[in-house]
């Protein structure tokens, strides 16, 4: 029997992570959260589909192929978080899956423009400031959500 399946998104420049500004997003690559998350998932019984974009529309599309597959999603959207409404609009059609909102840094204590997001009030969750352990956190507040329903 497979397990239930946790979407994990990640949007624009996350593939640089370890790389870009490691004084507000640390030396911890994209690779080392990937395997952080596999690793937590597998503990609580939930398998990890790990992806990351450049662009806006193929996260879109994902998340579209996504509705009625997968238990949860663990979203980090990056820059598309304060700017995309088709993003927005992509998640609504979820329904009723448990989205979380992850961001390594605050993006609240940041810029102005990074305050808003057009996913907050879609996500059950909203894990910020928390560093790379943040995504760990989203799977296991998703896992709890689950669990709870059943």
């Amino acid at each position: 029997m497979s397990q239930p399946i946790i979407l994990v998104l990640n949007g624009p420049n996350l593939n640089m992570l370890g790389l870009r500004e490691p004084e507000i997003y640390g030396h911890t690559t994209l690779a080392d959260i990937e395997a952080m998350c596999r690793a937590r998932a597998d503990e609580l019984g939930f398998d990890i589909d790990f992806r990351q974009s450049n662009h806006e529309g193929e996260l879109v599309e994902w998340i579209q192929q996504a509705r009625g597959k997968v238990a949860g999603v663990v979203i980090n959207a990056a820059a598309y978080t304060h700017t995309s409404v088709a993003i927005h609009d992509a998640l609504k059609l979820l329904d009723k899956t448990p989205i979380a909102e992850i961001h390594i840094s605050n993006p609240k204590e940041r810029e102005e423009f990074r305050h808003f997001s057009y996913i907050e009030s879609l996500a059950f969750t909203h894990i910020l400031g928390q560093g790379a352990k943040g995504y760990v956190m989203a799977i296991e507040a998703i896992a709890k959500k689950i669990n709870e329903s059943l």
